[in-house]
């Protein structure tokens, strides 16, 4: 993420609370290195430890529960604090698992899965 940054990156503030809001037509997000580091850059960006993505930043391995590759980036999220909102459609992935464990995060107060940025901001400003 050095140099031009491929970020659409601005914040909201909603209950006193800001919220980093993290738009990109790239993989922003592909390992657990490229996670931290994003984190890294969007906090010392914007000093949120809120923040929302669209789907399409991730890797598309991440939504395929067998490559363990969600909840290892999820886990980083939880253990330096951060509230991490994905937002897009997540209709097109038919296994149960998936779907499973998106409704598992969804009751939680860190991770979400959600339709659309309206609701992310929503619900990250209440948690």
């Amino acid at each position: 993420m050095a140099g031009r940054s491929p970020l659409d990156l601005r914040t909201i503030k909603k209950g006193g609370i800001e919220i980093a809001v993290v738009n990109s037509d790239e993989i922003l997000i592909s390992d657990i290195q490229s996670a931290l580091n994003f984190m890294v850059t969007v906090q010392y960006e914007t000093g949120c430890n809120r923040i929302i993505l669209n789907k399409s930043a991730i890797v598309e391995d991440f939504f395929h529960l067998s490559t363990k590759i969600a909840g290892e980036i999820l886990q980083k999220f939880i253990n330096y604090r951060v509230k991490f909102a994905i937002v897009g459609d997540f209709s097109s992935y038919t296994s149960e698992s998936l779907k499973a464990f998106i409704l598992e995060c969804n009751r939680g107060k860190d991770i979400f899965f959600l339709p659309d940025e309206e609701k992310a901001v929503e619900k990250l400003s209440m948690v």
